[in-house]
């Protein structure tokens, strides 16, 4: 048995029936839901990470490339997890690219929202610190929402530097995005930002709060004192 089907044979002997269905619905996968069609073990996160924890050092780009094309979501977000830890520490030898080079080969298997958000500022944005950031455009450009997903959240890694351009950048571009979920990670994103420099996100909610979908709005003020969030929701 391979490494790949040794993680899958311990993913599915967790397997809980009742944990899967709960999930099935937490991810939305009904007709028409951005998540349709997915399916699961029933595997908790926790577990997952022990899993990837346990084979970090066994692992190869194979190894992810196999479960991260899985129907299954534990096994994509387990191999997440375990391109996660490997970028981290090839990235540190200079070994990065062919890491980041996978994770954007394989970005449509990053499909919903918690795979995004466990690795897409972790690979992603780590990677573009000191780089071109025009990928970011693109992927935001994409007619994919987990592209454009991906562009939004890789921004969290400059925030956390106290770098705002690519979030504004993106945020306006977002302001006409059609779905909820680009709204709340948008607005997520901005308000990180703020917690790190008030004064250009203000300007930037304050100019765009009549175009701004709600939901990105509502996201953006939530850590703000009630006067200024009252301010800007107001017409």
């Amino acid at each position: 048995m391979n490494i790949p089907q040794q993680i899958t044979a311990e993913l599915r002997a967790l397997a809980s029936p009742e944990r899967a269905e709960s999930m099935k619905r937490f991810f939305k996968t009904g007709k028409g839901e951005y998540g349709e069609g997915d399916i699961f073990h029933g595997v908790s996160v926790p577990q997952q990470r022990a899993i990837a924890k346990k084979y970090a050092e066994m692992v190869d780009a194979d190894t992810i490339k196999e479960l991260i094309q899985s129907k299954y979501h534990e096994e994509r977000l387990t191999a997440i997890f375990l391109l996660v830890n490997t970028f981290k520490k090839e990235d540190r030898k200079g070994n990065g690219k062919v890491w980041v080079d996978l994770y954007l080969e394989f970005r449509q298997q990053v499909n919903n929202w918690d795979l995004v958000d466990s690795s897409a500022h972790l690979v992603l944005g780590k990677w573009l610190e000191d780089k071109d950031r025009s990928i970011l455009s693109k992927l935001a450009a994409e007619k994919s929402l987990w592209s454009n997903r991906i562009a939004i959240v890789a921004t969290l890694h400059f925030i956390r530097k106290n770098d705002l351009k690519d979030i504004l950048q993106l945020a306006e571009r977002m302001l006409t995005h059609p779905h909820d979920l680009i709204h709340k990670a948008t607005g997520w994103m901005l308000r990180e930002a703020w917690q790190k420099d008030p004064a250009p996100i203000e300007a930037f909610l304050k100019k765009f709060k009549e175009k701004m979908p709600r939901t990105m709005l509502r996201y953006a003020i939530e850590k703000m004192p009630e006067a200024a969030r009252k301010m800007l929701l107001s017409k």
